[in-house]
């Protein structure tokens, strides 16, 4: 039952077609690239040039619509060059010799393994090996597989041209990301209104610093209103939560908190103004009783000690957050820097390399996977006595992705789209019988649509390149009926090999949860002890809580994709119940919230030091470390160290209560934790798992 369980739900989600904002001018300008490739190859060089310098335009634009915050005219130039360079290689060997088998395998290893790098190599590499099997069978001699695969990466070089000549919205991703991250800040004030505790979900301000990073060269041309907001929103958020939060702020009900409801929601109002200014790159338009609100005396009248500190300091932040989002407040704080191109090569080749020493890796058995697949394909498919066997191993490569949930929703996708499409373009071809001109034409019109709903589900794009090839392939001369059913066919026999694959040597997360929720553990443990070390030495450098808190961020966003994957695995945690899953995550996530709030109210430099925070900070960082070995060897936690600090702590005096109570917190947090994981419960499973939100507990983290 639990395999059948989690093929259904891979399945509906394989098919599910999701709402998306579209962007129809870039995928126009997409097709008007390959347009301009198609046609000028159908006249200067005919069909047969131009069936591959279409795939290389396609697949150059294809690769500017990943999420990747490179340059997209860099995008597509690599992606026509790497593809250029695959398809070459496969004309040297020959489609029909044993070494265009070799090849093929040492090829698709190396794309499996490019899954380390990122998502966006990992797809453009999977798609260079699906279209290499493709494109190898159209020329007949050397000299002509030469100018196949310049007319490929002339693709890529007209895909780049129209971006750079073409702008649509420059820096709009970088835009999207950073208002996507504000617009979350002020949907987590308007809650926190209702909600002193509500969860937050970190991950828009890690995507905003990830799309924050750039080139010396990108620096310099970088719009002013991206320039230091980001970090802004960073301080803002532990700042929110400690004015609405009881433990560190004001009490529930009266007039204090009926001001901190006011504050807070002055704050979304500023907040989203922000995120439409720098999104559309306008100027920020602040409501007045936003402004009002916040600039009312009342608020030192009403609100006294760490929740007057907060309130004061959101005062200041959201000024600073209007004049850097104007534009208006300078170059902000140095800009974070990615190697550039070139200098990224070297780095991917040692990454892919140190997945090859890694046997237990989920990258290296997927390029295991993927290879072995892509090879029984093609021998398979060469036996069967069906035409344009590269169908198969083409299927598999483009479905496999190294966790189950995705290889299967893709594989059951890619089936349901190829029938799709070439059904549809089926239809058209027999009832309007096209010429050269009008396949071309047909063809544009689908990778359009492609490019088009590219976002809105795998099954959608999947049925417009079916019809796209249908179209493509009718250009060169070949009939319907000589592609059709054995695409069918094959594309089944692909998607099939694909997911017995994953069977027979699957690299499943489920045994990984303890090892997730340990390091999570860890993480929070050192981001808790790193903050309350401020208090024992305010003149400490606050690097130290910085690198920290991204270091929380990332075990929290490991341990949830961990579990969301292994929610819908077919197979079980023996050592992890469910039940302890979700309690465990949630009391991390407490512990990391905790920390949060003591970090808004950190001291400035020259405050009083708080001598038995340093000890307190020293036993949680060494507990949370030990804690978490215990949790890897499946042992619950003692916090009898924590405990014995925070004993003799209360035994020399407290200058700042807001320190001494977040100590007792997060001690708090620690036993709830242990008490977790002695929870009573059956083994997860993927029969009684909840097919979303598998992680919505530890959601609430604060961090």
């Amino acid at each position: 039952m639990a395999w059948v369980s989690s093929i259904k739900h891979t399945a509906r989600s394989g098919l599910t077609v999701e709402r998306r904002r579209l962007e129809p001018a870039i995928a126009l300008r997409g097709a008007a690239g390959l347009a301009l490739v198609v046609g000028a190859s159908l006249v200067l060089l005919g069909p047969t040039a131009a069936v591959s310098s279409a795939f290389g335009a396609l697949q150059a634009a294809v690769a500017t619509f990943q999420r990747s915050w490179r340059p997209r005219p860099v995008l597509a130039l690599a992606s026509g060059a790497s593809l250029a360079l695959s398809t070459f290689l496969g004309y040297l060997v020959g489609a029909h010799s044993p070494f265009f088998l070799l090849l093929l395998a040492a090829w698709t290893f190396a794309s499996g393994l490019a899954w380390a790098v990122g998502p966006t190599v990992g797809i453009i590499a999977s798609s260079n090996v699906a279209i290499m099997l493709v494109t190898v069978t159209l020329p007949t001699d050397l000299a002509t597989a030469a100018g196949h695969a310049a007319m490929i990466a002339l693709g890529g070089v007209v895909q780049a041209a129209l971006i750079v000549l073409v702008p649509v919205r420059r820096w709009g991703a970088q835009r999207d990301a950073l208002a996507d991250a504000l617009a979350a800040e002020a949907d987590y004030a308007r809650r926190l209104r209702h909600d002193p505790r509500a969860p937050f979900d970190p991950e828009p301000l890690m995507t905003a610093r990830l799309a924050a990073a750039v080139t010396p060269r990108e620096a310099r041309r970088r719009p002013a209103q991206l320039h230091g907001t980001r970090g802004v929103a960073e301080r803002i958020r532990p700042v929110l939560a400690s004015l609405a939060d009881p433990a560190l702020g004001v009490p529930d009900e009266g007039p204090e908190r009926d001001r901190v409801r006011e504050l807070l929601g002055a704050a979304a109002s500023v907040l989203d103004a922000a995120a439409r200014a720098i999104r559309h790159g306008v100027a920020v338009d602040i409501p007045a009783p936003a402004e009002a609100a916040l600039r009312t005396p009342d608020t030192g009248a009403i609100l006294s000690g760490p929740a007057y500190r907060a309130a004061t300091r959101l005062t200041a932040l959201l000024g600073d957050v209007v004049e850097t989002a104007a534009g208006t407040a300078g170059a902000g704080s140095e800009p974070l820097l990615r190697p550039t191109l070139p200098r990224l090569v070297p780095l991917a080749l040692r990454t892919m390399r140190t997945e090859c020493g890694r046997r237990d890796s989920p990258v290296f058995r997927h390029a295991v996977r993927v290879t072995a697949v892509a090879a029984a394909g093609y021998l398979l498919a060469k036996a069967l006595p069906l035409g344009h066997g590269y169908w198969a191993p083409m299927a598999s490569v483009m479905v496999m992705r190294p966790d189950f949930s995705q290889t299967y929703s893709r594989a059951v996708a890619r089936f349901g789209g190829t029938l799709v499409g070439v059904a549809l373009a089926t239809g058209i071809v027999r009832l309007t019988h096209p010429g050269t001109a009008l396949s071309a034409a047909l063809a544009v019109l689908c990778a359009f649509l492609m490019y088009l709903l590219m976002r809105t589900g795998y099954a959608a794009a999947s049925a417009c390149v079916s019809a796209y090839v249908v179209f493509l392939l009718g250009m060169g001369g070949l009939r319907w009926t000589q592609t059709v059913p054995d695409r069918v066919l094959l594309t089944l026999l692909g998607g099939l090999l694909a997911m017995a694959s994953y069977a027979l040597y699957p690299a499943w997360e489920t045994p990984r949860l303890r090892t997730r929720l340990a390091d999570w553990l860890a993480a929070c443990g050192r981001y808790a002890a790193a903050v309350v070390t401020r208090y024992a030495d305010p003149a400490a450098p606050a690097d130290e809580v910085r690198r920290a808190l991204l270091a929380t961020r990332a075990a929290r966003i490991a341990w949830q994709e961990a579990h969301d994957r292994a929610t819908h695995e077919p197979v079980r945690h023996r050592g992890l119940s469910r039940a302890a899953a979700e309690e465990a995550a949630h009391a991390v996530s407490q512990l990391g919230r905790i920390a949060m709030l003591m970090e808004a109210h950190v001291p400035e430099r020259g405050a009083t030091p708080v001598p038995a925070a340093a000890a307190y900070a020293d036993a949680l960082r060494r507990a949370t470390e030990g804690g978490a070995k215990a949790v890897r060897e499946r042992r619950v936690p003692a916090w009898d160290e924590v405990e014995r600090a925070l004993a003799a702590w209360d035994g020399e005096g407290v200058p700042d209560r807001v320190v001494r109570k977040g100590a007792g917190l997060l001690l708090r947090s620690l036993d709830d934790f242990s008490e977790a994981l002695t929870a009573p419960a059956p083994p997860m499973s993927v029969k009684d798992a909840e097919p979303s939100g598998s992680s919505g507990s530890s959601g609430s983290s604060g961090t």
